[in-house]
């Protein structure tokens, strides 16, 4: 098994892959990494996708990094406005 690789791995014939897809596949999904073998040589591996969860930042992660001007919902100078609006 390679190092890091904690899922136990299981030689499998193309033949009896074939013969029973799904249940091979349930195995899959229950952690087992299948190594497929043509003529007794490793053709390929089927192993289960590790769940990727999304990493979250955490709440206040910029705290104190900037402050919201008094002003900030102050209308805009008459100049800038203009210039949004293509004058």
């Amino acid at each position: 098994m390679p190092p890091g690789n904690t899922s136990p791995m299981v030689q499998v014939s193309i033949d009896d892959l074939a013969h029973d897809v799904l249940a091979y596949l349930q195995r899959v999904e229950a952690g087992e990494t299948l190594v497929i073998v043509k003529a007794g040589q490793p053709v390929a591996e089927i192993k289960p996708i590790a769940a990727r969860t999304p990493l979250r930042r955490p709440f206040g992660l910029c705290s104190g990094a900037f402050t919201v001007p008094e002003d900030f919902d102050a209308p805009l100078p008459e100049a800038i406005v203009q210039a949004f609006e293509g004058q």
